[in-house]
């Protein structure tokens, strides 16, 4: 039951941003945020895209990401092999979703930093402000200093979900192991 429900879980990264990029600096103390759903950017993104044109940075859209086209069906293929493994009730079923939501964030993680290094290192060589030798690859996960902006790089309400559900499935997958392990051994105890 729990299993069906992580699983199910899952559903509220399509209507939640999964990630989000946040901006400070002197002149914008208020900051400004980027969050990332699994099919647009929100957020300053007018602001943040302004700031780029300057250091030669590519204008923030949508069309960008032909990953936000498929990006949905995946989350319909990880809720439904969840549920499907719920069903099943084994432990194979469940370590095969479990492989599955690993390598998911793999990819996405891999595809989130070739993304970030392309579009911090492909400058415009026309940009009005040069500074020799920078790159303005923004974090994949964490703090980074872009000049004289601090930029943060954290999951956000889905990427927690997400992280949620991972814990649950490694904690069942755990518990169902130990589970079948003390069987096995008191069925050996008691029958030497």
């Amino acid at each position: 039951m729990l299993l069906a429900l992580a699983a199910i879980a899952l559903a509220t990264l399509l209507t939640v941003p999964i990630w989000r990029i946040d901006l400070k600096a002197p002149q914008y103390p208020e900051g400004l945020v980027m969050p990332i759903s699994h099919d647009h950017f929100a957020g300053d993104i007018q602001k943040i895209n302004g700031l780029n044109h300057y250091i030669g940075m590519a204008t923030i859209e949508d069309n960008m990401f032909p990953e936000f086209a498929i990006m949905r069906y995946a989350f319909y293929l990880l809720i439904s092999w969840g549920v499907i493994a719920a069903i099943i009730g084994k432990r194979s079923a469940l370590f095969s979703w479990l492989f599955a939501l690993f390598a998911f964030v793999i990819w996405a993680m891999w595809d989130m930093y070739a993304w970030g290094y392309k579009y911090g290192h492909n400058l415009d060589p026309h940009a009005a402000i040069q500074v020799e030798g920078m790159a303005y690859q923004p974090p994949l996960l964490g703090h980074k200093k872009l000049l004289n902006f601090d930029a943060w790089s954290t999951p956000d309400q889905g990427g927690w979900v997400l992280f949620g559900v991972i814990t649950v499935a490694v904690l069942l997958y755990l518990h169902d192991h130990w589970v079948h392990h003390r069987a096995k051994k008191k069925l050996k105890i008691a029958n030497p």
